[in-house]
């Protein structure tokens, strides 16, 4: 098992292993009283894990209820903030005591938005179990459900308590749910995290996830001690996601995170290379390590809609948008536009040739 330090204004640990799931209960209640606990969790989630986790917490010592909603991007919306926050209240939840978020990142913006927001605050702590919510939306403390005008726009910044990372549970993972959080991990490879690429290139979907998601997490780690609140470098963890979220709003959430946005590092890549700012062959290796995961690096939907639909990404301010761009594999940067630039930078990486 291996621990990291995530060194936000509230500190804490993401602890990455095998077997946490069993353990998870005794591993809380080192760091804090048994009390009573909200076990978040979707429906498929539940059947697989949710006995499994409960009965670990109530071994520790705390007092267990099970919440379950239906899987999918569209659970993260404020009606069932509105439900979840109810059942906290009538499980006569107070400040004192604990959500726990046990799922992909649905459940993890969900589980700790209503945190966030309950009695001013109430502590949680996140146990993920998909490779993407490992690797980037357990650690960092966002939170957020989506708004009919685009994903994550309503939402606060809340560092859970721990996390405890299991890694078994991504072999009980759908292939394309798995290629989703590998995208996070292509991401994390073109901002710097050395030899990424080289290792899922070569291996695919049969990478030791063990070995992969630790740098990840680390990475990110790195950056949310240095702004947390993401005011400058933490921008450039959203790497594709500004076209990666207009690609899942477009298709009505049927494309997944990770498919969006492993369409938006292809089109900005190539963008990026035809127009100087980046290293000749980046386009070529980072569409290597994609193909060898199964993942897309075309838009199934035109520029003109693609553009459209990526301005109502929260990243923009007023008539600008920034956009994260490759300089070449492991050093990206940070480019304020316009948004009458958008569309061409787009239709630029879309078209096909050299």
């Amino acid at each position: 098992m291996k621990s990291i330090k995530v060194a936000a204004t509230h500190p804490y640990q993401a602890w990455i292993g095998t077997g946490l799931l069993d353990r998870v209960g005794e591993m809380t209640a080192a760091l804090r009283s048994p009390c009573p606990v909200a076990l978040v969790m979707d429906e498929t989630v539940a059947e697989l894990y949710g006995e499994l986790v409960a009965s670990s917490f109530a071994k520790a010592g705390f007092r267990p209820h099970m919440y379950r909603f239906p899987p999918g991007e569209g659970s993260k919306s404020f009606e069932l903030l509105s439900h979840l926050l109810e059942f906290l209240a009538q499980k006569g939840l107070g400040r004192g005591d604990l959500v726990a978020a046990l799922g992909g990142g649905v459940t993890g913006d969900l589980a700790g938005f209503a945190a966030s927001v309950y009695q001013r605050g109430t502590a949680y702590i996140q146990i993920p179990t998909t490779l993407l919510a490992a690797v980037d939306s357990s650690v960092g403390g966002k939170t957020a459900v989506n708004l009919p005008s685009g994903k994550n726009l309503a939402g606060t910044f809340w560092q859970p308590e721990a996390v405890f990372c299991d890694c078994a549970t991504f072999a009980t993972l759908p292939r394309q749910e798995l290629a989703s959080g590998a995208a996070e991990c292509v991401k994390y490879g073109m901002l710097g995290v050395s030899g990424l690429l080289e290792t899922l290139t070569r291996d695919g979907l049969a990478a030791s996830w063990m070995d992969i998601v630790p740098p990840c997490v680390a990475y990110k780690a790195e950056i949310v001690r240095v702004d947390e609140r993401e005011n400058g470098l933490r921008r450039m963890l959203n790497l594709g996601h500004t076209l990666g979220h207009g690609v899942e709003k477009l298709s009505g959430f049927t494309v997944r995170h990770g498919e969006g946005v492993a369409v938006g590092m292809a089109i900005l890549t190539r963008a990026a290379e035809r127009m100087g700012f980046c290293e000749a062959g980046t386009f070529r290796f980072l569409q290597r390590a994609l193909d060898a995961l199964g993942l897309p690096s075309t838009s199934p939907f035109s520029a003109e809609a693609l553009a459209d639909a990526s301005l109502g990404d929260k990243k923009r301010q007023g008539d600008h948008i920034t956009l994260i761009l490759p300089r070449n594999v492991g050093s990206c940067g940070l480019y304020p536009i316009s948004i009458t630039e958008l569309l061409p930078i787009i239709r630029l990486g879309m078209e096909e040739g050299s």
